[in-house]
């Protein structure tokens, strides 16, 4: 457990890096982090019930109808009714909101790209492996 501190440390440092990065990234465009990452989960696992959509992102589905409705209106994102359940919505992208999904994710591809260019294949793996468990963690 001697390491545990170094990690913490450096895995804080990360995380500030990188939402420092999405920060810069998202400033370009003409949409909020919250709608960007809102179109992220969506461009990953494809239509979702509010519910579902919510839960993905760590919000109310209180707080995510507000995003929503702004992402409806911007055009990128559509209700439909689920279809075999009367009572619930899906959410989905657009063809706008899945290219501005295509467009971002490019951005993350690049970085990671960038950020472990100097890591070997075998190293990839073991930290591919290690996120991963972590993940499952949370």
């Amino acid at each position: 457990m001697k390491n545990i501190h170094k990690l913490n440390q450096e895995l804080t440092e990360f995380y500030d890096k990188m939402s420092s990065w999405e920060q810069s990234v998202v400033r370009e465009t003409d949409y909020s982090l919250a709608q960007i990452h809102t179109i992220e989960v969506l461009g990953s696992h494809g239509s979702l019930r509010m519910k579902e959509l919510a839960e993905k992102l760590g919000i109310t589905t209180g707080t995510l109808t507000v995003q929503i409705e702004k992402l409806v209106k911007a055009g990128l994102i559509e209700r439909c009714p689920h279809p075999s359940d009367r009572r619930a919505i899906v959410v989905a992208l657009t063809d706008e909101g899945q290219v501005i999904h295509q467009q971002h994710n490019q951005l993350h591809l690049d970085l990671v790209a960038d950020l472990t260019r100097n890591i070997s294949a075998e190293q990839q793996t073991v930290l591919l492996e290690s996120l991963e468990k972590m993940n499952r963690e949370f």
